[in-house]
């Protein structure tokens, strides 16, 4: 930003100023004029300084700051950050999970176990849980039952006769 025309500005009015005071003041407004014009450039610029600090508390997170360059300041404008969008992930429907019927041999006799699942899907499972209202804990037996005893679990090969009496050979998913 260039000062000159208001400094200018400034000496033209003190010369107007000193007409008025007849030809020993304007004398003396001639010889202040330039002395005063560095004090009058060190003035604006703390004018400019403040007003830019009270911007800069209305602009936080932003701001913006006033450096000299040579006789003129400069304005620097830091813009405050842009936070990044939000993006919804969406967990994916799970259908509900029906236990099997409890195993013949199942004598009722509970064991602990610690099981170390990452955040994540210590979280999806509290989801799943709450959602089938169920505690953590049921939801997991019921998971680890199904898992073991359910369908979509794959078998061993097997050998057996189907209705045709043929023999059959394989995995069965």
């Amino acid at each position: 930003m260039d000062l000159t025309p208001y400094v200018d500005n400034l000496r033209r009015e003190l010369a107007v100023a000193a007409d008025a005071g007849g030809d020993e003041a304007r004398a003396l407004a001639e010889r202040l004029s330039a002395p005063l014009e560095s004090a009058a450039r060190l003035t604006l610029l703390n004018v400019l300084s403040a007003a830019m600090s009270d911007v800069t508390r209305e602009l936080a997170p932003g701001s913006v700051d006033v450096r000299l360059r040579g006789l003129d300041p400069e304005f620097v404008v830091t813009p405050p950050p842009v936070p990044e969008p939000v993006r919804e992930e969406r967990e994916p429907v799970v259908a509900p999970v029906v236990a099997p019927p409890a195993a013949e041999t199942d004598d009722g006799t509970m064991v602990r176990i610690n099981l170390r699942l990452p955040a994540h899907l210590k979280g999806r499972a509290e989801g799943a849980a709450a959602a089938e209202g169920l505690s953590v804990n049921a939801w997991l037996v019921r998971a680890v039952s199904v898992a073991l005893d359910g369908a979509g679990r794959a078998s061993a090969p097997s050998r057996g006769k189907d209705s045709g009496g043929r023999g059959f050979t394989g995995w069965v998913r």
